[in-house]
């Protein structure tokens, strides 16, 4: 894979698809920008991938994509460490469990929206100056859940992804031919998502047999594609949406 050396900002890069994706790269020989708000979490990927790297120690950047200063600060600090960017890998996201009856729908809506899709909006935008200089390109971790509706909870969920779907796209159009931009759709994946939104424990054996491979993915699975995307294995490709769901649409 052709990322060596390149800068490669990962946010939630705390835990899950995330952190595989940090230390991956950094073992490729990039340059990796992890973004996340859990700073022990961010610690041990850190230490994670500065024991596989071959070159430089990760640049850790405790910050909340749905927070206009702290987005600045990704873009400014990176560019302030390493001079470029190369990657951006929109990861970060997370849902609220609440149906459209709730008292707090639209607190949900919001707060969901604002990491979901806004902080992947915003961080794009001020990041476009530097990934035009290099050529780089931008992978955004969508979902399943962009194009099949799931549980009634998940509403505001599957609006944002949705919605993070038709962006890239209309950015790949934008940006091209100097930016490439594409997305990963994952179906269900072993992380700590689902304890994180709070979904009961035994949803995992639920969802198993929603699939028709019988099997939960791990994070490396959706890393690999997410590799390919971001190098030059990939030239010809952007604005594509790559669904990784062990066949969870063909139920």
């Amino acid at each position: 894979m052709s990322i060596n050396d390149k800068v490669v900002i990962v946010t939630g890069a705390s835990s899950g698809i995330g952190a595989s994706i940090a230390v991956e790269s950094a073992k490729l020989g990039a340059k990796v920008v992890m973004v996340g708000r859990n700073e022990e979490k961010l610690s041990k990927v850190s230490s994670d991938c500065a024991s596989v790297g071959k070159k430089v120690k990760p640049l850790v950047i405790n910050a909340d994509v749905s927070k206009d200063e702290d987005v600045r600060r990704i873009i400014d600090t990176t560019v302030q460490q390493f001079g470029q960017i190369d990657v951006l890998i929109n990861n970060a996201g997370f849902n609220k469990l609440v149906t459209i009856h709730d008292e707090k729908a639209m607190d949900a809506f919001d707060a969901v929206l604002a990491t979901n899709l806004r902080g992947v909006v915003h961080l794009t935008h001020l990041a476009i100056p530097y990934l035009k200089k290099t050529k780089g390109n931008i992978v955004n971790v969508s979902s399943v859940a962009a194009v099949k509706p799931m549980g009634q909870t998940f509403w505001a969920y599957c609006t944002s992804k949705a919605a993070l779907d038709h962006f890239s796209k209309c950015m790949a159009r934008e940006l091209a031919p100097d930016v490439r931009v594409n997305v990963v759709n994952p179906g269900p994946v072993a992380t700590d998502f689902g304890a994180n939104s709070g979904m009961p424990a035994d949803l995992k054996l639920e969802i198993k047999d929603m699939v028709v491979l019988e099997r939960i993915s791990q994070s490396e699975e959706v890393t690999d594609i997410v590799l390919f995307l971001m190098s030059d294995r990939a030239r010809g490709v952007t604005g594509s949406c790559f669904l990784t769901d062990n066949g969870l649409l063909l139920k």
